[in-house]
């Protein structure tokens, strides 16, 4: 599947340049605003839909992943202890509704992200350390047969 023929593209704001990372930066791709038309990006940031702040606490799936969080056996906790499971589950359900809305069946999300996160997404003890598993946004977005891919994988196969 060639992204640059699906009629709409999700993509991680941040990835586009918008500043909503919980950094209150953004991990724009210029590659990617290159190869696909903007007209054809639908740009979400879950966190922000969800209802956090720019900027916002970091924060990390405890006791599972992203799959695990949508069936209630997991948290996403910032690094103050704070459970801000529901916004993660808020922001990912309305990523889904906007996709559906705009047809979109393919996206680029940003990598280890507790919501955009793509097969891989921080351990949940905030020591920078990777486990296998997806974030709460891209588990639900596959779920309802949307493919999600990490903005490397896109960038490896642009070249």
């Amino acid at each position: 599947m060639e992204i640059e023929k699906e009629r709409k593209v999700g993509i991680s704001a941040c990835l586009i340049g918008e500043d909503c990372r919980y950094d209150g930066k953004n991990s724009l791709i210029k590659e990617i605003i290159e190869a696909i038309p903007s007209e054809k990006l639908v740009p979400v940031c879950p966190e922000v839909l969800g209802g956090l702040p720019v900027p916002r606490d970091y924060a990390e799936i405890q006791n599972g992943s992203g799959e695990d969080v949508i069936e209630g056996r997991a948290k996403v906790i910032t690094y103050k202890g704070a459970d801000i499971t529901e916004n993660y589950l808020k922001g990912a359900y309305r990523c889904l509704e906007i996709f559906k809305k705009e047809g979109v069946k393919f996206a680029i999300f940003k990598s280890k992200s507790p919501s955009c996160g793509v097969g891989q997404i921080y351990d949940g003890t905030f020591s920078k350390r990777l486990k296998e598993g997806n974030g709460v946004t891209t588990a639900l977005l596959i779920k309802n047969g949307i493919k999600v891919i990490r903005e490397e994988d896109f960038l490896k196969n642009k070249k």
